[in-house]
This record gives structure tokens, C-alpha cells and sequence, in this order.
């Protein structure tokens, strides 16, 4: 079964990596959901983080704040999602490091800073195998708009 994600935290996420980016810079957003529910997101997090053209590197204390938030909520991160200045792909950068390096786990890159179409067109989707390996994975198999 895919992930369900609702159109409206979809187009709130391309919001926010357009802002923060600014055509300019990568951005990352992570999609949230309960865990009684493991399938379903249902908001968006924009952590705090320094970007680069090439890269991002999220606030340690933010992140130490956001787990445990999470926890307080019952909550998981679900997707992390982040943009790249051309194409769309998994670097070796976005192998190494992760928010979460769980098997199953899925990465979205969106390409051209999210300044294209809000949609999965272009977008390159990894999961995080048994093995520990990043593999790409058609969208449409993972991800489902609602």
C-alpha cells in the first residue's frame, strides 16, 4: 500500500521549498504522520537548516527539539523531501545522510529548486533497502496524492 499523502500538504510543500530556496538554494521539507496510522501523512515540517546551492545542513538543536516533538505527538517521519538545482537524482551526499536510515524509508528529490510544476514529473523517489542501499522506486508504487 502506498503513502497517502493529502493534496494540500503536497502543495504546501512546494510552497515552502520555493520560499526557502528561492531558486537559489536547496531546501528540505519532511512529511509527518501518526503512528497508528503508518501509511498516512498528514503535515508537512520545515526544519530549520543553512542551504547552499549544492546542500543543506539542518539546525542541531532543531533537530534534537523535532524528535522530540515527535515523540510527544506520536508521530514519525514518514518522507524526507529536498530539492536539487538540475536534475533529480540521490546523491552520495543524500545516501550518507539521511533523517532516517530505517529500511523503507523513502527520500523524494525535486529538481530545479521546485521552481517547475507542482507534481511528480522529473521527481526521483529512493527507498532505503534491507542492505542498507538507496534504490530507486517508481512514485506512483509509494506515493499516493488524496
Amino acid at each position: 500500500m502506498p503513502t497517502l499523502l493529502p493534496r494540500h500538504v503536497f502543495d504546501e510543500t512546494f510552497d515552502r521549498l520555493r520560499s526557502c530556496g528561492g531558486g537559489r538554494r536547496e531546501c528540505q521539507a519532511l512529511w509527518v504522520g501518526p503512528w497508528s496510522d503508518p501509511k498516512r501523512v498528514t503535515r508537512v515540517v520545515h526544519p530549520k537548516h543553512s542551504a547552499s546551492a549544492v546542500g543543506f545542513t539542518l539546525e542541531d538543536s532543531w533537530l534534537t527539539s523535532f524528535w522530540k516533538s515527535l515523540a510527544d505527538a506520536g508521530e514519525g517521519v514518514r518522507v524526507q523531501v529536498h530539492t536539487h538545482p538540475g536534475a533529480a537524482y540521490h546523491s552520495a551526499t543524500d545516501d550518507a545522510f539521511p533523517i532516517l536510515a530505517v529500511p523503507g524509508f523513502l527520500s523524494l528529490v525535486i529538481p530545479r529548486f521546485a521552481l517547475g510544476p507542482t507534481g511528480f514529473d522529473s521527481a526521483f523517489l529512493a527507498r532505503l533497502d534491507d542492505d542498507g542501499r538507496w534504490r530507486e522506486v517508481p512514485i506512483k508504487d509509494h506515493l499516493e496524492l488524496i
